[in-house]
């Protein structure tokens, strides 16, 4: 990464951001369910982090430590992530059908907020990843190995999301679940021609339904 701030710092800043919406529509939930959301966040704050503030990224990055910020950004945000899930799975397995619910209106209101046309697969996948978190640019995790007018198909090179569900006692499991509700839902907002599928553990696609 450069050591200036460019376009790709501010891309992947709203990447995070959008990352933590999540978290906060979570924390909504919760508080609506009767949750002791307040006593989590404490809890899960103390040990990793606060939320970024809303403020642009110029007034709050380390310029001299622009790489380790916006990592150590993720990696905050991953843990809080994962904490919060889990808690809540712990108190109540079958609060994961609403925790879906929760992913799939936010991947519903990520699409909207796309300003750009997604008129084919191989858009839709460039518009999911102005949204989807995964790691640094540098980590390159996806890899396209398919891409025609009817799919394009995607391969998961490495899975950063591990050890942080590791270091919290979840099941990343939970995760990916969550995480392909979110991105089917991003999908047939943004084209509803277009539909999303997981064909294997690493391997996914859009395509034309």
């Amino acid at each position: 990464m450069s050591l200036f701030l460019g376009p790709i710092h501010y891309w992947l800043y709203n990447k995070i951001r959008w990352f933590e919406a999540i978290e906060k529509d979570i924390a909504k939930w919760a508080e609506e369910k009767g949750l002791p959301i307040s006593q989590w966040n404490e809890e899960i704050y103390i040990k990793f982090g606060e939320p970024t503030e809303d403020k642009p990224l110029e007034e709050m990055i380390d310029a001299c430590n622009i790489h380790g910020w916006l990592q150590q950004r993720i990696t905050n945000a991953e843990l809080r992530q994962a904490a919060l899930v889990t808690k809540i799975i712990n108190v109540d397995p079958e609060l994961r059908q609403d925790l879906m619910t929760v992913f799939k209106n936010q991947g519903a209101s990520a699409a909207k907020e796309y300003e750009k046309d997604a008129t084919t697969p191989e858009a839709a996948y460039n518009a999911l990843n102005d949204f989807l978190l995964e790691g640094m640019p540098c980590d390159r995790v996806n890899e396209i190995v398919n891409q025609d007018n009817e799919e394009c198909q995607w391969e998961t090179t490495i899975c950063l999301h591990t050890p942080y569900w590791e270091q919290v006692g979840g099941d990343v499991k939970n995760f990916y679940d969550l995480r392909e509700v979110w991105i089917s839902s991003f999908v047939t907002t943004v084209n509803p021609v277009l539909k999303y599928e997981k064909l294997s553990s690493n391997r996914q696609r859009i395509a034309v339904k």
